[in-house]
């Protein structure tokens, strides 16, 4: 019996976790979503699990099936099996239980059949990733991007244009480029917070905010993550029809990675518009971003798709040895931990780049902000590029000594 009510509970908990999204209408979301948007920190409440008691004459020394343990037992219920000679009226399956816990599957007549699903022990492997181990590794891989350009600003400083400011500009970016640059990283900033409440707020705002006020930012937060999300899909496609042409690797980029971009020493090596660096974060942040973008839309309309299924079929073409089979519950999860994990390794990549663009180096933020940069930090920077303007406006017929302003892009 104990084992039965655990088991409804955790499927309850499950299917309120899904129908909150469609109940933003409710007031009473606004205290329920404490229990759905942010992750449990600690586990399970462990009073609370031991407070279901066992049937009469059950035994407590009986040992769960092997592939259902937990790797924690930390607020785990514990499995017992009901011994039939101890006790008056004591009757148990417990080759039935041993079935259920197991992960097989009943059948039910109400439309939704993955009801039939009383115990999916995944769940507890899943639960424990999210809520313990990957938050901590999140915390290493943000805290060590930090740290590594902390280090990096006290070793080299700040990158300063070697010959000072010419007071001559060069147009770098359009309007347009500047607008779909500032989509898609404003976006992913809005996108990066709330998200990021989802994982930490409950043990960083709580104290501060209390409770209320913390659920009434955390469905604030959930409405707006799933609406920017298409604003940051559309600044991806905008940049990526706009740039691709001019990230296409060539062969100035061997040579600008093996000097190092020049971070370590005085000279630059030759660049075109975009650099070795430039187009290494292009490449990183349209791959990762279609990939949490497609995650998102599985968990935006969850139980819709069958990406990861897919996807492993696909890969085990080339010798992995993947789960095909999934059930709509495990491709949640799936859908859930790759989500997060892809969206931390793109802030990881965008917090380097904010650092280049801004303190990092002189001059640099100009670029999207006016959309004109110093002619000396273009020809140190980007000189072929930047011989090409000057070329284009030698052409034009622009009187000597007046501000180049070539085209946004060639």
């Amino acid at each position: 019996m104990i084992d039965q009510l655990w088991a409804g509970l955790t499927a309850c908990s499950h299917r309120q976790r899904l129908s909150l999204a469609c109940s933003r209408a409710l007031l009473a979301a606004a205290f329920i979503m404490m229990a759905t948007l942010v992750p449990v920190w600690t586990g399970i409440d462990e009073a609370g699990a031991q407070s279901v008691r066992p049937p009469a004459g059950a035994a407590e020394s009986a040992a769960p099936p092997a592939n259902v343990r937990p790797p924690s037992s930390r607020g785990a219920p514990t499995y017992q099996v009901t011994d039939p000679t101890a006790g008056k009226g004591a009757i148990y399956d417990s080759k039935m239980w041993k079935s259920i816990a197991g992960g097989d599957s009943g059948t039910v007549s109400i439309p939704d059949k993955n009801a039939g699903l009383l115990v999916q022990t995944q769940g507890w492997h899943w639960m424990l990733q999210r809520n313990g181990v990957m938050p901590t590794y999140y915390l290493y891989a943000l805290g060590g991007i930090f740290a590594l350009l902390a280090l990096f600003f006290l070793i080299r400083g700040r990158i300063r244009i070697d010959k000072g400011w010419s007071g001559r500009t060069i147009v770098r970016f359009g309007l347009i480029e500047r607008a779909g640059h500032w989509l898609l990283a404003g976006s992913f900033i809005i996108l990066a917070l709330t998200g990021l409440n989802l994982i930490y707020g409950k043990d960083l705002l709580i104290p501060l905010l209390g409770k209320p006020a913390f659920a009434q930012l955390s469905i604030f937060g959930k409405w707006a993550h799933n609406y920017v999300a298409f604003a940051f899909m559309a600044g991806l496609i905008i940049t990526f029809v706009m740039w691709v042409w001019h990230n296409i690797p060539n062969r100035h980029d061997a040579v600008w990675l093996a000097k190092g971009g020049g971070m370590f020493g005085k000279g630059h090596p030759p660049a075109k518009k975009f650099n070795a660096g430039q187009k290494i974060l292009f490449w990183l942040v349209m791959l990762t971003g279609v990939s949490v973008s497609l995650s998102g839309i599985a968990l935006m309309f969850p139980m819709q798709t069958a990406m990861f299924a897919k996807t492993f079929a696909w890969l085990n073409q080339f010798g992995f040895s993947l789960p095909t089979a999934l059930t709509a519950v495990e491709e949640m999860q799936y859908a859930t931990t790759w989500h997060a994990i892809v969206a931390v390794a793109m802030m990881v990549v965008v917090i380097a780049h904010i650092y280049i663009g801004t303190i990092g180096m002189q001059g640099a933020i100009d670029a999207m902000t006016s959309g004109e940069v110093d002619a000396n930090w273009a020809a140190e920077h980007h000189n072929l590029w930047a011989a090409e303007q000057e070329a284009n406006v030698r052409d034009a017929g622009a009187p000597s000594g007046s501000a180049p302003t070539p085209a946004p892009a060639e």
